[in-house]
């Protein structure tokens, strides 16, 4: 497995693109229930391999990945080869940008001396996808807000942001 496996609830939401997965290797309800009953090491390959496709169409069409901690903020903008990073870092161990009023300090404070910001940018040591996906075992997650060019896995249809780096 490349990747991680999605978990029981993203299963459940992409379900019809399960079906359609199985049928595409003309596996029906029935066969797939003889499957995961005699055979489970095989229906376990199947979770896995459809993980890594759903995966794939995730991190390919990835182009903005976000982390919020308590006192920084994490923004990324990923390329073919490498990815655009700024970093703020709020001074003021108090504030906590995990809160509305954390961030409404932020938004007050930018451009003070109590706000560290850097910008860099890191060429892929690896392949693209496994770069962004060590970025969301990190725990950053993709914005969907900002990248809305999606397939239609968006945030009404699967909570792909913010998947577990291991399921």
């Amino acid at each position: 497995m490349k990747y991680s496996r999605l978990t029981k609830e993203q299963f459940e939401e992409l379900h019809p693109e399960f079906i359609n997965f199985l049928a595409s290797q003309s596996i029906d309800k029935a066969e797939w229930d003889i499957i995961k009953e005699n055979k489970p090491e095989v229906a376990e390959q199947e979770l896995d391999v459809f993980s890594d496709l759903i995966w794939e169409g995730v991190l390919t069409k990835a182009e903005y990945l976000e982390h919020f901690s308590k006192n920084h903020i994490f923004l990324f903008q990923c390329f073919d080869t490498y990815v655009n990073s700024i970093v703020l870092k709020s001074l003021v161990p108090e504030v906590d940008f995990l809160t509305k009023e954390g961030l409404q300090w932020l938004s007050d404070n930018m451009f003070t001396e109590t706000i560290e910001m850097k910008i860099g940018k890191k060429v892929f040591t690896e392949e693209r996808n496994a770069s962004i996906f060590g970025l969301i075992q990190q725990g950053a997650y993709r914005d969907w807000e900002t990248d809305r060019k999606s397939t239609r896995l968006n945030s009404s249809h699967l909570k792909l942001s913010r998947m577990p780096s291991s399921a």
